[in-house]
């Protein structure tokens, strides 16, 4: 019987062990490369970066590879316009998104069924199909070249109109049926009962859209001429070519791009956390 306790107790440890080995290799695997662009950003012009075995910090280290990016490309101002267009995509996505998925989860209406089909289809269709089509509306509707035209595709995306059709699907009937004896409406119901209660989905939709205005690179290399314009991604591969023989730069102009996202998700973690459990995974 102490066998059989023992030999349980070993496979549990072993267990944990390969649990927590895994665990440290995804996180070099995804971290890693961050932690390694990082240092290299701050290593001085004096010191290789290419030595055998790589060493990760730096021995001399200086800020001035942030000051010369600046120097070479108006990095701030591409940072300004990629918040600009940022900041839109998670408002829009948070009152359109939150809005159709209440639709689909609470209203009984004609062709329900339908729209929520079309969602799902939506999310099945590749960008690249559809580039095209996006850009000949934007040139009819004569906004090519400007920031609401970046930010107008993605206005409402379909993924968080499901994450939120899901979250609202989740609650209770019981609750708006009590604001339904008090005499709510269905706005009232919407914004009184309903969003307090999945601001954590919220905040997941709040953290993709930010992520994907933040991070997109084809739609507005399609859409934007004018240099003054450019999102921050746009305009680091627009001069890659004019720092590339210096990996610094090119760490700093990374990790100018990487440190909104950090900041945004290390403020909205908890909620974010939360939102996954609440419909993200329920369908």
């Amino acid at each position: 019987m102490s066998r059989s306790v023992t030999h349980g107790r070993r496979a549990s440890a072993g267990e944990k062990t390969v649990r927590y080995v895994l665990l440290l290799a995804v996180l070099a695997l995804t971290v890693g490369p961050f932690l390694w662009q990082l240092s290299t950003s701050f290593k001085s012009t004096t010191e290789d970066v290419y030595t055998s075995p790589p060493r990760f910090l730096p021995a001399h280290p200086t800020t001035r590879n942030y000051t010369a990016v600046a120097d070479i490309i108006p990095v701030w101002d591409y940072a300004l316009n990629s918040l600009k267009v940022a900041v839109a995509s998670v408002l829009t996505n948070l009152g359109g998104a939150s809005a159709a998925g209440y639709a689909l989860a609470r209203l009984r209406f004609r062709g329900r069924r339908a729209a929520g089909l079309a969602f799902v289809a939506a999310v099945l269709v590749p960008l690249e199909s559809i580039v095209v089509a996006q850009f000949t509306m934007m040139r009819d509707l004569e906004i090519n070249n400007t920031l609401v035209a970046v930010v107008l595709p993605g206005a409402v995306g379909a993924l968080n109109v499901l994450l939120m059709r899901n979250a609202f699907a989740n609650l209770p009937y019981e609750i708006e049926e009590a604001a339904v004896i008090d005499g709510a409406n269905v706005w009232q119901r919407f914004v009184r009962i309903a969003l307090p209660s999945v601001r954590g989905t919220l905040a997941v939709v709040a953290v993709f859209s930010f992520m994907g205005a933040w991070d997109d690179f084809l739609w507005p290399l399609i859409v934007l001429s004018d240099p003054d314009r450019f999102t921050l991604t746009v305009g680091l591969n627009h001069l890659h070519g004019t720092f590339q023989q210096d990996p610094r730069l090119v760490a700093a102009g990374t990790v100018v791009a990487v440190a909104p996202l950090v900041v945004m998700f290390a403020c909205l973690q908890r909620y974010f956390f939360r939102g996954v459990g609440e419909g993200a995974v329920k369908g």
